[in-house]
This record gives structure tokens, C-alpha cells and sequence, in this order.
């Protein structure tokens, strides 16, 4: 062999090899393009791609073309996706327990969701992997409002309004059921051609939330207590996860995590901006009336439900409910 032929041969098996390590992971999510979360997410990628010298790369389909949270499961699980960006409620058939946070009116303040998450946290990103997936950070939405076109202070304003709820949210659907109110399940793509036609007239979303999808221009009154809190995470099938080179995986880990650990602090600075955009607009934030106790009622009767009918486990449930025992007595606050 002559020293040309072995130049060419090298040249030929380092570019196989490259080749052959090289990993397109491609990614679902609702996000639009042009969004903070999706301008982070490319830039995350163009670094993974530059750090793994092109072993690992990204290719996202925003938002929502591989359609629902359900359906782009699915689509993983046949492998023409290896992962999505999903909201905590949309984990549901994955990993049941990942949905505890979606209690409703199970947080008061941020300050509470800091102190159980920086406990919990590790505990769904755990669960998540044992049922084969991998999580890199969950990254905060907020707190949804209701947000409707007349005043909700008291649980009986509820009853009549045409109440939405995202598609496969069976927390956020048995919550209104525990008080006697029907509810409309919609895609997220579809609720702001309900509230034009008045198929509904109430939604529960973040400020920024409702900004974002323009769903504040068809809404008079915020209800001004934290209903639910929202979060979402980025999940990657483990055995495509599995099939990076170690250093690749440490890299993506890395990078991923640390755009998860920013969007926490954006999208917190956002809401906080949002809610004033929407006062602003002329927007009314309602209190709810103290002496109603029916919305904590509300609350103790889809606990009970959840755990009666399996959708969380009594462990984990009992878990959140020892840190915000803890938080709470800790600030002389009531139980």
C-alpha cells in the first residue's frame, strides 16, 4: 500500500466513523417559533452540534404540526420522534406522578413552589427515567389564573361559564367536577377560536401564557389566587439517549440543563411583567371572597379523588404535603 492509498483509506474510516456516531434527535413541541423557549432550544442545539463536533444534533417541529402531548408520545414510541417538549400534565402515561404539582390551589406563593421543588424536583426526573425517559430540567410556567369575561370570586360564579380544560388534563376536569361545574376539553390550538365564537368564555392560563396566545384580548377579569401551578420539561427516550457516546450524553445534559435553569428565571421575570400588561389593558384582578371556603374544598376533594382512583400515588401526594407543612410552619403560616 502506497502512502497516497493509506492517506485516502485513514481520511475514508475517520469519516465512516463519524458518520456512524452521528445522531439526529428529533424533538416536538408546542412552542412557537420566534419564542424565548424555542430561540434558547436552537441555540442549545447549535452548541451540543459544535461541542460533539457534529456527533449529536437537534431538529425541532414547533408548534404543535406532530400534533398533542398524546400523540407525540405515541410518536416516540413508534421512533419517528425521540423526544418533546411537555408540560407536567401532558406525563400523565408516562409517569402518573408527575402531575402532582397540578393540584389545584395546592401552592399560595412562589416562595412555597422554590422550597417543594428544590425537593421534589430530582424525585419526577427519577420517575420519569425509570419509565424510560429522559428529563434534563423542569422549567416553570407560572401560575395559571382563570381568566373569563365576568368576575369569578366565589366557586358559584363558575357555575354556568363554559369552563376549558387542555386536552387529557383528567386533574384539572375532576377539579371542576368535585364542584358541580362542566367543563370543555379543547386542544390548545383551538381555544382562541372558542373564545371568539363563545364555545367558552373562561380559560385558566399563566399572564404570559395568555398574552403569548392572545387569549387576553377576550377576557375582562383575572380571578386573583393562584388556581394552578405549570411546568414543562423536555423528555428524550432513553435507549435513543442511550445510543450517544457518554461524553455526548454528559454535553447534552449539561447544555439542556442549563437552558432549564434559565428559563426558570425568564419565564418568572415574564409572568411578573405579563400580569402587569394585562392591568394595564384594563384587565380587573378579582379576590376571591375569603369566606368561601368551597375553594379549598375543592382542593381536599380532588386529593381525594386522585388517590382514590390511582391518578397519584398516596406517597407522593403525602410527600408535597410534608414540605409545604414544613415551609409553612416554618413562616408561622396556617396549614
Amino acid at each position: 500500500m502506497n502512502r497516497l492509498t493509506a492517506v485516502v483509506l485513514l481520511v475514508g474510516l475517520a469519516l465512516f466513523s463519524q458518520q456512524s456516531f452521528s445522531v439526529t434527535l428529533k424533538i416536538a413541541t408546542a412552542s412557537p417559533d420566534g419564542t424565548i423557549w424555542m430561540e434558547k432550544m436552537h441555540r442549545a442545539a447549535d452548541e451540543i452540534k459544535r461541542r460533539t463536533s457534529g456527533r449529536v444534533s437537534f431538529r425541532f417541529y414547533p408548534g404543535g404540526i406532530m400534533g398533542n402531548d398524546a400523540s407525540v408520545i405515541r410518536k416516540i414510541n413508534v421512533n419517528q420522534l425521540q423526544g418533546g417538549i411537555i408540560p407536567g400534565g401532558g406525563l400523565k402515561d408516562i409517569y402518573p406522578d408527575s402531575q402532582v404539582y397540578s393540584l389545584p390551589l395546592i401552592f399560595r406563593s412562589y416562595d412555597e413552589v422554590d422550597y417543594v421543588r428544590s425537593r421534589m424536583d430530582d424525585m419526577i426526573i427519577k420517575g420519569l427515567e425509570k419509565n424510560g425517559f429522559i428529563s434534563f430540567g423542569l422549567s416553570e410556567g407560572g401560575f395559571a389564573y382563570l381568566m373569563a369575561d365576568k368576575p369569578v370570586a366565589r366557586v358559584d360564579d363558575l357555575k354556568g361559564q363554559k369552563i376549558w380544560v387542555p386536552e387529557g388534563d383528567y386533574i384539572s376536569r375532576s377539579a371542576f367536577q368535585t364542584i358541580g361545574v362542566s367543563t370543555i376539553s379543547l386542544p390548545l390550538t383551538d381555544v382562541l377560536t372558542a373564545l371568539q365564537t363563545g364555545l367558552i368564555n373562561t380559560v385558566a392560563a399563566s399572564p404570559m401564557g395568555a398574552i403569548a396566545l392572545q387569549w387576553h384580548a377576550r377576557v375582562k377579569y383575572v380571578t386573583d389566587e393562584p388556581l394552578a401551578y405549570l411546568y414543562g420539561t423536555m423528555i428524550v427516550q432513553a435507549k435513543a439517549f442511550a445510543s450517544l457516546q457518554s461524553e455526548d450524553q454528559q454535553i447534552v445534559r449539561e447544555v439542556i440543563g442549563a437552558v432549564y435553569k434559565d428559563l426558570n428565571t425568564i419565564n418568572r421575570r415574564d409572568n411578573t411583567e405579563a400580569i402587569k400588561v394585562l392591568r394595564n389593558q384594563g384587565i380587573q384582578f378579582i379576590p376571591t371572597d375569603k369566606n368561601d371556603n368551597s375553594w379549598r374544598a375543592m382542593l381536599a376533594a380532588t386529593e381525594t379523588k386522585m388517590g382514590r382512583e390511582g391518578v397519584l400515588s398516596q406517597s407522593i401526594m403525602d410527600t408535597l404535603r410534608m414540605h409545604l407543612r414544613d415551609f409553612r410552619q416554618s413562616r408561622g403560616s396556617s396549614l
